[in-house]
């Protein structure tokens, strides 16, 4: 044999060795296939443009981001190609690059780009340097700085429960790969991720290194590598880091989701990212394994979520204290946590529940977050972001250009070109049509390959056409999600209820009445279709005024407006005196779509008519005017500067805040020792707290300083005579870093120079109330609050009053 039909030979026994490998891994998987994004092609209005900003601004931006931080230099310190004289600031940094490639990579299969493809594989030669002989990579233990990170501990693994991240970066490294793989043909990142991932399957198991991640997403990412590798060891490590939480004498805490065996959870707890991470991964081994025990755990979780524990956006994750999921029907708006990453990964989460289920009503949720509680976390131009996503704002919230944790800004990169390949799913000769976005797409079933072309304006119009092109005249079914919204049923169970009138969605086949039958949230379709069939779905595009559980005291006496699958909001800069939280609109009121081209790169906004409420200097009578309410999409909001805002709009007086009346103090300029212009307006926005640790609202604070004398003062718009004042502390305790100062004193400027004023009374410091202090009457045109911290914590204020 000739030594070219050799290496012929060769190639092939490899090349069968590997797809007989890859078949009986296969065997079990999830039922309903996704149709992969490559083989979608959106043309529409809404999201065509918003992955182009993503491609031509994001990318580009959170790349150069990844360098001027500092983050790509930490592969070549680890590399030694530069003095290693300092990290970064977190041990999961790592993971910013590695997403942004993943999100470059899904961009190069819709787009080629020469220039990105070659610095792709310049940064990937540094990751490669950075690795270790054994596979190892982890820049902040490789790198041998002088002052080691504190959370990496002194060996490989050791503080891997708790904040090492060690497991966190493998998993965004191995999806990372599979993406760079598969949009390239190219394995030098894929080389580099099988290489770490046979180091975990080498280190870790039953008998062996006994530890589970502290933050999940190893278990999908190798589920992905299990996928194209074909190596069984990657899913039976994925099960293996699974089952391990809840043994005993292992960090077990509810924050990430470690406190029972997974197969015994059955409510959402803890961190939301970490859970929903989770959640999806054990959607991805109980697909592929068939563990019964894995399905049974996160169809509950899912029902407790849903029925208790989600915003109207698609928000999870009701507070900032952990960034976890709060008590049952706990969902405040103002200080509502939300996290971009959490929507995000809500969004794989429900795409599993889906595949493993065939019901629409994951698609329902996963199409609440994509179009709000996810979409809100980027600007209209691609380069300024939100990490919590509020639904409600008294202006101090802000889209930042970066934030040292960076999550949610690479997440947001690597997520959107991906959107496509949540668009259509099938199973053998089902096709699942699940979201409404114009353009092509190519299925293969067992009977024909198809070609679908779909034409719409959604979200704008509910009308949408599709042309179905089968290659030959074949026999299959056709499934068409008909939202939950559509049929008055916001999201499954009775968290939220749409009370309006029901109007019926019509289907029709080459112009005329389709015959369907509803399954499962599906319009189904069995018939022989040939080239040229078309379908036209007309969805109801009625406002709905939608109103919460009574148990959800945040939105008693309220309603949130909603039209096709976006919910609004109203934003200050659309309304009289640049307020809303005043705002109080009848239920019963007419609510007009008005599209505006001009308008947040054009939306259709919401007009209806409404009363504001003022208060007034030394009355208790109410000034009650009538105006015009504009409402906006929520994905909109904060991309014209910040200012109020609230998603929840009172029907009744009585939940509204009317505008306060001005104050000295909320005339006053405000400063500090710390410079802070978001918590400085805390100090004197007057809103009212319940208590010291209520996070309703805005709050100023001074962590993480300790035992030092910090101040706020305030400059008058003009000179006043006074003599009293009152300051509200906020206290985290004890699980916070804020607590009650020391003590604190009043100073006032005369002459040039800070004097203290003389007092007749002073409240000891006290939480949970106004400490007040009265003094001789002065004339200032400035105050200063000196405050001294206790020796071991910070202290914050939620607001200071002058009289």
């Amino acid at each position: 044999m000739s030594s070219l039909s050799f290496k012929r030979l060769f190639t092939f026994v490899i090349l069968f060795s590997f797809f007989i490998n890859e078949a009986e891994a296969q065997h079990n998987d999830y039922p309903i296939q996704p149709v992969t994004f490559t083989q979608v092609h959106f043309k529409d209005n809404f999201w065509l443009p918003k992955m182009k900003i993503n491609a031509e601004v994001t990318i580009p931006y959170t790349l150069n981001q990844c360098k001027i931080t500092g983050r790509i230099d930490n592969f070549a310190k680890a590399a030694g190609k530069i003095p290693a004289e300092k990290s970064t600031t977190y041990t999961f940094d790592d993971t910013d690059l590695y997403k942004v490639i993943e999100g470059a990579s899904y961009s190069l299969q819709t787009k080629k780009d020469i220039a990105l493809e070659k610095y792709l594989d310049t940064l990937i030669s540094n990751i490669g340097a950075a690795q270790e002989p054994d596979g190892y990579l982890y820049t902040f233990r490789t790198m041998k700085i002088a002052k080691p990170h504190e959370w990496i501990g002194s060996k490989r693994w050791e503080k891997e429960e708790d904040l090492s991240h060690e497991l966190y970066n493998a998993g965004h490294l191995y999806e990372a790969a599979v993406a760079h793989y598969q949009a390239t043909g190219k394995k030098n990142l894929l080389n580099i991720a099988t290489k770490n991932a046979d180091l975990l399957v080498k280190t870790f198991g039953w008998g062996k290194e006994e530890r589970f991640p502290g933050h999940q997403i190893v278990e999908t990412g190798l589920t992905r590598l299990y996928r194209v590798t074909g190596k069984k060891e990657y899913l039976t490590l994925a099960k293996f880091f699974l089952d391990l939480r809840g043994k005993e004498g292992h960090l077990n805490q509810e924050y990430s989701q470690s406190h029972k065996k997974v197969v015994n959870q059955h409510t959402a707890v803890g961190h939301a990212v970490r859970a929903t991470y989770m959640y999806t991964g054990m959607a991805d081994v109980a697909a592929l394994t068939g563990d019964k025990q894995y399905l049974s755990a996160i169809d509950d979780i899912w029902n407790d979520v849903v029925d208790k524990k989600i915003y109207i956006t698609g928000g999870i994750g009701a507070t900032g204290n952990g960034e976890a999921f709060g008590a049952d029907y706990d969902l405040p708006n103002m200080s509502a946590y939300a996290e971009t990453c959490a929507a995000i990964a809500n969004v794989y989460w429900n795409n599993r529940m889906f595949l493993l289920h065939g019901d629409a009503k994951y698609i329902d949720v996963l199409e609440r977050t994509l179009y709000n509680g996810l979409l809100s976390g980027i600007s209209l131009t691609g380069d300024k972001f939100f990490y919590p996503n509020p639904l409600a704002s008294m202006g101090q919230h802000q889209r930042r250009t970066w934030y040292d944790c960076a999550c949610c800004i690479s997440n947001m990169t690597r997520f959107l070109p991906s959107v496509p390949g949540y668009a259509y799913a099938q199973n053998q000769n089902d096709l699942y049509i699940n979201l409404f976005v114009g353009g092509d797409a190519s299925i293969q079933l067992t009977s024909t390959k198809v070609e679908i072309h779909q034409e719409t304006n959604y979200p704008w119009s509910g009308k949408d056409e599709f042309i179905i092109n089968p290659a030959k005249k074949a026999s299959f079914n056709i499934h068409i999600r008909i939202p939950g919204w559509a049929k008055n049923q916001p999201i499954q169970g009775d968290l939220y209820q749409d009370k309006s009138k029901s109007i019926d969605f019509t289907l029709l086949l080459n112009g005329k009445p389709a015959k369907y039958s509803i399954e499962k949230g599906y319009a189904v379709i069995n018939r022989t279709w040939v080239k040229g069939d078309k379908l036209t779905l007309d969805l109801p595009m009625e406002i709905k005024k939608i109103e919460a559980k009574d148990s959800v005291k945040a939105d008693y006496q309220r309603f949130a407006l909603q039209r096709g699958p976006l919910v609004y909001c109203l934003e200050g800069i659309d309304n009289a005196d640049s307020s809303v939280l005043n705002i109080v609109v009848d239920k019963n009121s007419t609510v007009t779509p008005v599209f505006q081209a001009s308008l947040l790169n054009g939306v259709m906004a919401l007009e209806m008519d409404g009363s504001s409420t003022k208060r007034q200097i030394n009355s208790n009578v109410l000034i009650k005017t009538q105006q015009k309410v504009t409402a906006i999409p929520y994905y909109t909001w904060a991309n014209r500067g910040s200012s109020e805002m609230q998603v929840w709009i009172p029907f009744e007086a009585s939940a509204s805040k009317p505008k306060p009346a001005p104050t000295i103090a909320s005339k006053s300029k405000v400063t500090a020792s710390i410079k802070s212009p978001m918590m400085l307006k805390a100090l004197n926005d007057q809103y009212e707290v319940e208590n010291s640790i209520d996070r309703s609202g805005n709050f100023f604070h001074w962590w993480p300083k300790k035992n030092s004398t910090e101040f706020v003062q305030y400059d008058f718009d003009q000179e006043y005579t006074v003599s009293s004042s009152e300051v509200y502390w906020f206290d985290d305790s004890p699980w916070g870093g804020c607590y009650l100062p020391s003590s604190w004193k009043i100073v006032y400027l005369k002459d040039g120079q800070w004097l203290p004023v003389k007092v007749i009374n002073q409240d000891a410091v006290a939480k949970d109330k106004f400490n007040s202090i009265q003094f001789e009457p002065i004339t200032t045109k400035a105050l200063k609050l000196e405050v001294q911290l206790s020796k071991d914590n910070a202290a914050g204020i939620h607001e200071w009053k002058v009289k």
